[in-house]
């Protein structure tokens, strides 16, 4: 669903990396990171209280203080079989072994990354370590494991440690604590080497046509509901199973099409505030009107018999405002934090807002380009809505008395921040992301009366220079703005205020239509500016976590939060209001969670009268890592103040310590790992092209290596070039998807829509295939290097998996 009036060639594909020449060329090295990760197969966290016995930990761990006075517990129990001399020796020795469960990297520790290999009863020991371990504590060996294996090891040294060896020795313990590359960001959201930000998503809905709102009805039930383009609202129970009977269907009402990029359609859908009292929710969409279209907002009940189903008859139309073209419609809808209804309009469409003098955004008697208010409550009687007493143009003459703001272009997706969960700051202030014309996208912080710039100013920049220079313009700035090589359709998000990421706390995360970019801003408040950091899908084993993906389809269409807080992204492989290829998306910070049971929360029951249909996720986690050779060297492992300390403490309980526990230190140089990773965005790096065959394609977009789509390059006789061809045909476009392992094509394009390929040769014309072909050197064509075309009609391919769909 494109919204920007701007026509845009390029967009990144999901697949990223999946074929085999992808494979050879495109690897990029980068440095080993060991996962972090816990026994219950989740990211570590900061307990809330200080822990008693693996202060180690304390700071940052997996244990919080219900583990870790089990551990103190089942220390006590070992220790009880020991006397005065076996206690002095080896209280350190299994205080340290026991506390390594608390270890950010419990799961590597004892060999519980994959949930589906055997658990380690001790810890990996480094070989020093064990070895004065065994010297020293060995018989403590029965009490620490049930293992049959370290049973019998436990009188031979070499059996015993090498059954705790593990494969990469670097990362054993206690070396693993002296590693500063493991332990300097330990916690933190991790950055590529291009400062990218390292996110990770869960999968939570599929197949959904064009999913442009998830909303909740702040119930208490924790159901979302999602609507699609073509006028459908399905309702999500918590355990994301979809009742098979929409919530809301007014498909026949909706003016949309499979047109790709058509904006018209179903555009928002919010719950008002009291919907759990009133039964009251709020939709936009676009209708036609004889040869008029519209967008209207109506208001529905919930049907009186059924939680999950609208009563169709109980549409009452708030407001209708004609739309002179059939883009730039708006479509957001909201109750801000004063519980009054901000609706979002477009300027009316076409390009630059050309109606009337100053355009209809800086036309305060005109209802489109604008932030609107209105007051929607006790509506029963009397008018279907009032006008807030301190709307800003109220009694301003010619002014509407709806309008809050003015100035704006097409904004896309707006959202009111609940706040700090702890200081409240930021509380109700409400973001938006404006689609930009031809330079610049922007997010603003909408305040009441302000003019936004649009058609005078678009981002920072002018657009039309005399309304610019007028001093009464008195606009304010966007918060950011970025060029149109970054993206050329800004979708709004959420600033995260959810409890499972701590992190993520403040942070503005958005993201662009056409680009396919993920984006998030962060506030300084000591200056009021906003960082800018990019989010990438994680590298490496930074999302190998159960249930974690570390990809998405490039067409991000909406944001959306649930009841508790927590941010998902909607996107789609094909942007037509018709075609199944929809995803909903969670957004996981995989360096950290909150403690466990922090984020619990009780949902009221839901009266389910429809069938159930159950979640089956479709994505995978994509790459894969390789080891390589050549391994730093740790540095020894030092001696931690906290074991003294810890044990001065535990003598005061009732075991006296008079002998000093030895100082340990590791003097053998283990040795650590690099990894081959990818990543979602990254240049293209060309590897061992001798390998390829001839006839091996690829797609490029902008310098980007995309997996599904992009303009075509071929590799014949040891270079790479282009194919030119101004009747590119499905056909030729079915036999590139079928060798890079697509099942369909989608698209030919042609005349460079996805950039020109000015660098290369132009390698093929006039290529003519009848799709079965292994590859286009066996089409029929003009000749290797013969053509009579230029780089302005290289010719490209947008593939897929999903068969398209022509009309629901």
């Amino acid at each position: 669903m494109q919204r920007s009036s701007v026509e845009t060639p390029g967009r990144p594909g999901i697949q990223m990396w999946r074929q085999a020449i992808v494979c050879i060329l495109f690897l990029c090295v980068t440095p080993a990171a060991l996962h972090p990760q816990c026994l219950d197969f989740k990211p570590p966290f900061r307990p809330h209280g200080d822990l008693e016995f693996c202060v180690m930990y304390r700071e940052f761990g997996c244990c919080d203080q219900q583990k870790d006075q089990e551990l103190m517990a089942r220390y006590y129990r070992i220790m009880e079989n020991f006397n005065k001399q076996g206690f002095e020796s080896c209280a350190g020795f299994v205080l340290e072994v026991l506390c390594q469960e608390c270890s950010p990297y419990a799961a590597h520790l004892f060999d519980a990354e994959d949930p589906s290999t055997p658990l380690r009863t001790i810890p990996g020991l480094c070989p020093d370590y064990c070895s004065q371990f065994w010297n020293e504590c060995r018989s403590i060996i029965p009490f620490l494991s049930d293992d049959p294996r370290i049973y019998q090891a436990r009188d031979n040294e070499n059996r015993f440690c090498k059954l705790l060896e593990m494969d990469d020795a670097d990362y054993c313990y206690p070396h693993l604590l002296s590693n500063q590359k493991l332990t300097q960001n330990l916690g933190r959201v991790e950055m590529d080497s291009d400062g990218c930000l390292q996110l990770c998503l869960e999968e939570v809905a599929n197949g959904l046509r064009n999913p442009l709102a998830m909303v909740h009805a702040n119930d208490g039930t924790h159901r979302f509901f999602v609507g699609e383009q073509v006028g459908l609202v399905w309702a999500f129970l918590p355990d994301r199973s979809k009742l098979e009977k929409p919530f809301l269907n007014i498909t026949k009402a909706v003016l949309t099409s499979s047109w790709e990029g058509d904006e018209r359609g179903f555009l928002g859908i919010t719950f008002h505030p009291k919907y759990k009292y009133n039964g009251k929710l709020y939709v936009y969409y676009s209708v036609e009107i004889g040869f008029d279209e519209r967008i209207r907002i109506s208001e529905f009940r919930v049907s009186a018999n059924d939680m999950n189903l609208v009563d169709h008859t109980s549409e009452r139309v708030i407001l209708e405002i004609d739309e002179p073209a059939s883009n730039h419609n708006g479509g957001m809808l909201l109750f801000g934090g004063d519980g009054y209804l901000y609706i979002f309009t477009g300027d009316g469409g076409m390009a630059g807002d050309p109606f009337g003098k100053y355009g209809n955004a800086q036309n305060k008697s005109a209802l489109l380009g604008k932030v609107l208010r209105i007051d929607v409550d006790n509506n029963e009687r009397g008018p279907l809505y009032r006008i807030p007493s301190d709307n800003p143009f109220i009694h301003e003459y010619g002014a509407r008395p709806e309008v809050y703001a003015y100035g704006v272009r097409n904004m896309w997706r707006c959202s009111v921040d609940r706040g700090d969960p702890w200081t409240k700051e930021g509380k109700s202030r409400i973001f938006c992301g404006d689609v930009g014309q031809n330079k610049y996208e922007e997010i603003d912080i909408i305040e009441k009366g302000r003019n936004y710039g649009w058609r005078a100013k678009e981002g920072f920049s002018c657009y039309d220079k005399k309304l610019c220079t007028n001093s009464s313009l008195n606009d304010v700035p966007p918060i950011y703005a970025y060029p149109h090589k970054m993206g050329k359709s800004v979708t709004g998000g959420y600033v995260y205020r959810g409890c499972e990421h701590p992190n993520l706390n403040g942070m503005y995360i958005f993201g662009d239509f056409m680009s396919g970019r993920l984006m998030s801003l962060k506030e300084d408040k000591n200056s009021g500016q906003w960082k800018y950091n990019e989010i990438c899908m994680g590298m490496g084993q930074t999302c190998t976590f159960p249930g974690l993906i570390n990809n998405y389809y490039p067409y991000i269409i909406s944001f959306a939060e649930d009841e508790s807080g927590e941010l998902y992204f909607m996107s789609t492989g094909t942007p037509s209001a018709t075609s199944p290829s929809g995803v909903i998306y969670k957004v996981v910070d995989p360096s950290r969670r909150a403690p466990p049971r922090h984020c619990h929360y009780d949902t009221l029951p839901v009266r389910v009268k429809s069938n159930v249909i159950q979640f089956v996720p479709q994505e995978t986690l994509f790459g894969v890592e390789l080891l390589a050779k050549n391994k730093p060297e740790p540095e020894p492992t030092k001696t931690h103040h906290w074991l003294l300390e810890l044990l001065d403490r535990l003598s005061d309980r009732g075991h006296p310590l008079t002998t000093p526990i030895p100082i340990r230190t590791t003097t053998r140089p283990p040795q650590s790992s690099k990894r081959k990773g990818r990543r979602r965005k990254g240049k293209t790096r060309t590897g061992n092209i001798s390998e390829l065959q001839n006839g091996a394609v690829r797609l490029i977009k902008d310098e980007f290596m995309h997996g599904d789509r992009g303009r075509v390059e071929i590799y014949i006789h040891g270079e790479w070039g282009t194919v030119c061809d101004d009747l590119w045909s499905m056909k030729n476009a079915e036999v590139v998807c079928r060798q890079l392992g697509f099942q369909y094509a989608l698209k030919a394009a042609r005349n460079s829509e996805f950039g020109e390929g000015r660098g290369l040769r132009i390698l093929l014309d006039d290529v003519h295939c009848n799709g079965t072909e292994s590859n286009l050197l066996n089409c029929t064509h003009a000749g290797v290097g013969n053509h009579n075309c230029a780089h302005y009609e290289d010719a490209g391919v947008i593939c897929g998996n999903t068969r398209p769909v022509a009309e629901a």
